[in-house]
């Protein structure tokens, strides 16, 4: 194979693709661009070769902000987050065998959409989310015992979406809206 002349723009790798595709289908859940802008900008993505091609597909996006995801982790014990705390766009939660209770009705959530990615083995989870906020579970395997959540009838727009996707061992979920 002949080298690459020193002028060509650089190549990119499979991480690439990959981030960028998110990036698209996250502008495009928050609304950020159409359904037919995404199938376009997909294409570019995916045929793209070099890092400037991928700055174009991404052209009129917000920029990613650094530090949006966060990991919680513990083998046993309790991972507990309550009050004012500041709730990043993706929170992944890991624990073997402890308790988990999150509590997001007074946490600052600066992202109209929040991914909460677990990865439970025994013991009890509680997700407390905003009275005026959309829950989707539909990314959320359990394996013995079933999901506890009752959808609220009536959510005034504009609350954020939550969704809730990875792996229950053992244990039971229990999501509730905020009272107040």
């Amino acid at each position: 194979m002949p080298p690459l002349p020193e002028d060509s723009p650089p190549l990119i790798g499979e991480d690439d693709h990959d981030t960028a595709v998110r990036r698209l289908q996250d502008a495009y859940t928050e609304g950020l661009i159409s359904h037919e802008e995404l199938d376009e900008r997909l294409h570019h993505v995916l045929t793209a070769k070099a890092q400037n091609e991928l700055v174009s597909a991404l052209a009129s996006l917000p920029e990613e902000h650094p530090g949006t995801t966060s990991t919680i982790a513990a083998a046993g014990g309790r991972i507990q987050r309550r009050g004012v705390w500041r709730v990043p766009r993706i929170l992944k939660v890991e624990s073997a065998f402890g308790r988990v209770r999150l509590d997001l009705s007074r946490a600052v959530i600066e992202h109209p959409v929040v991914d909460i990615e677990l990865q439970l083995g025994t013991g009890r989870a509680k997700i407390t989310v905003p009275r005026d906020a959309v829950v989707d579970v539909e990314g959320l395997r359990t394996g013995w015992k079933d999901l506890r959540y009752k959808a609220r009838r009536h959510s005034r727009p504009g609350g954020p979406k939550i969704r809730i996707s990875g792996a229950m061992g053992f244990g039971r979920l229990k999501i509730r809206h905020a009272r107040r």
